[in-house]
């Protein structure tokens, strides 16, 4: 890594302080938003879209809320010119939406873009060219002067082509493409320049637009940079100012952020950061990171699951199962003491009728992306805690385990992932949790039972089947299941437990309304064994639950029956 030395900083600082955005904590409103999607995404794919898959991404991003829209570089690819005619012709384009195209400041491109753009109502007429220090000296080998003659010939054609189309409402933007790698003096003299000539107006605003083409610095540069601009722009007033970060050093959102602080007015971006090299700036996450800021972010994003199929199907690409709210796995927590913040934050939302989200953990209620919490938000593995799981057979099952019980539940579902080496899913969970907990009818098995209440006391006949041998057992107690925890002592002397706790409450399923009671006994040793019983008559529950308490003891001792009747 000794290379690092031939690498130095190539961004301009402006000529003066500019730090008004620090002062600003957040953002209060949206910005307006312009997807790329289907140019500078599209060209960032291994396999660019065809007319009906671009057709079908257009409407999409209609459907999400977009205003403005590049449809794509028509003097520079058929498709691109096909598409751009075919929703021209057919009436494919909303009364308020603005399409944009891209052009190069050379006037044969110009010339074609123009006449590509014909019949439309509303059009950004997007004007670029390279201006970058690096660009100047090595590719086009031009001083400033000239290019700022590219810049302002072409700014001249854009008015010259638009007072022959009066039947269209134009918008003109112009990119000093490589703006992170262009001296800011430099930039803004260019801007301005193109502005002179176009002499923006309230009803025909300028759009200059200050990509990072290669993101170079950390954000907060940036944004001093687009401070600088914003100030020092001609006729701001009638100038929107616009922002197109790329991604090349992973700070995309930040830098769009700060940089909307400092006075950026519009977003360029794609859905999900899509573009050449790292790509752009995300624009989902920049919107969804509004509305968690209590902001509408004028986009429609309550689909998430919806929007990652579609952008995946069409594009070809993945969606990474991190990625900011839309990520596959963005909302899980395996880690026990998230899960156990989650419950319990859950719990508390749900007591206090809390209007606000402030959940543990999660920055966003996952309903509000279509997401949902038994299956996205809690996930169980050999990481997970006792809070976790309890949570999964609340909520996806009705059983609402006593604290202690869920610990020891909790550790013995862990194992199982921990052997298994894989994640569990909820039915896997309730599958283990019953067959180790519920109604256990080995080596006792109850085959009838009849109470008579006699003399302040209860009575229980019961039939058991133990190892198969059916016993007739009586025996009495101070109500129904200390009469059938008596019968078991008769069954065998050495069955030697007391009660040390006993809870019951509805459990609801989708067909039945059921009830779960949970018993705890104690041995000689203190060794605690608990047991879940679940039937319609909550009696029955609890003495189905004392047998598996009973049971489960037993899978460490020995049961042999000693009396065959009584």
């Amino acid at each position: 890594m000794k290379n690092f030395e031939k690498y130095r900083p190539g961004y301009y600082m402006p000529p003066e302080p500019c730090m008004d955005w620090v002062k600003k904590d957040r953002l209060t409103e949206a910005p307006a938003w312009c997807s790329v999607d289907l140019r500078d995404g599209n060209q960032a794919l291994i396999t660019p879209m065809n007319l009906e898959e671009k057709l079908a991404f257009y409407r999409f991003l209609l459907d999400v809320g977009f205003k403005e829209i590049e449809v794509g570089f028509p003097a520079a690819s058929e498709t691109e010119y096909e598409f751009l005619r075919t929703i021209i012709e057919d009436h494919l384009i909303p009364d308020d939406v603005y399409i944009q195209v891209l052009t190069q400041s050379r006037p044969h491109i110009i010339q074609k873009t123009f006449e590509a753009i014909k019949g439309a109502k509303n059009v950004v007429v997007h004007l670029y060219n390279s201006t970058s220090f690096a660009q100047r000296q090595q590719v086009f080998r031009m001083a400033e002067d000239e290019i700022v003659d590219i810049a302002v010939s072409g700014a001249k054609l854009f008015n010259e082509y638009a007072d022959k189309m009066p039947e269209t409402n134009f918008r003109f933007e112009y990119s000093p493409e490589s703006f992170t790698g262009t001296e800011v003096e430099f930039a803004l003299r260019i801007c301005n320049a193109v502005i002179d000539v176009w002499q923006p107006r309230p009803e025909r605003k300028v759009i200059i637009n200050l990509p990072s083409t290669v993101e170079m610095s950390m954000p907060h540069v940036y944004a001093q940079q687009i401070e600088y601009m914003s100030k020092h722009l001609h006729s701001r007033e009638n100038v929107i100012v616009s922002i197109h970060p790329h991604n090349d050093r992973g700070t995309a959102v930040a830098a769009g952020e700060l940089a909307l602080l400092a006075g950026g007015q519009r977003i360029e971006g794609t859905l999900f950061g899509n573009g050449e090299r790292t790509g752009n700036v995300d624009i989902v996450t920049m919107a969804m990171n509004l509305f968690t800021h209590g902001v509408d972010p004028k986009l429609d994003f309550s689909d998430m699951p919806k929007t990652v199929k579609f952008y995946e199907e069409l594009t070809g690409m993945s969606v990474g199962y991190r990625q900011p709210y839309s990520g596959h796995l963005v909302f899980a927590a395996f880690s026990g003491s998230h899960q156990d913040a989650i419950s319990k934050g859950m719990k508390f939302r749900q007591e206090r009728q809390e209007p606000f989200w402030t959940v543990p953990y999660l920055p966003l209620d996952p309903h509000d992306v279509n997401r949902e919490y038994e299956t996205d938000v809690i996930r169980i593995n050999s990481q997970s805690g006792k809070g976790g799981i309890s949570y999964i057979l609340e909520h996806n099952f009705g059983y609402d385990l006593p604290k202690e019980m869920a610990a020891e539940v909790g550790y013995f579902i862990k194992g199982i992932s921990d052997h298994a080496h894989k994640e569990l899913t909820p039915h896997e969970i309730l599958v283990a949790f019953q067959h180790e907990y519920q109604n256990k009818d080995v080596p006792i098995a109850l085959q009838d039972i009849s109470w008579i209440r006699e003399k302040g006391s209860t009575v229980a006949d019961a039939t058991l089947a133990i190892h198969n041998e059916l016993y007739y057992l009586s025996a009495r107690g101070n109500g129904p299941l200390d009469a059938v925890s008596n019968v078991l002592k008769i069954a065998n002397p050495n069955i030697q437990y007391q009660f040390v706790d006993y809870e019951e409450h509805a459990l609801e399923t989708d067909s039945d309304s059921l009830a779960s009671a949970y018993v705890v006994i104690a041995d000689e040793e203190g060794n605690h064994y608990w047991g879940v019983g679940v039937d319609s008559d909550i009696t029955m529950a609890s003495v189905y639950a004392l047998i598996t308490a009973v049971n489960r003891e037993n899978k460490v001792k020995q049961f042999i029956p000693t009396h065959e009747t009584d």
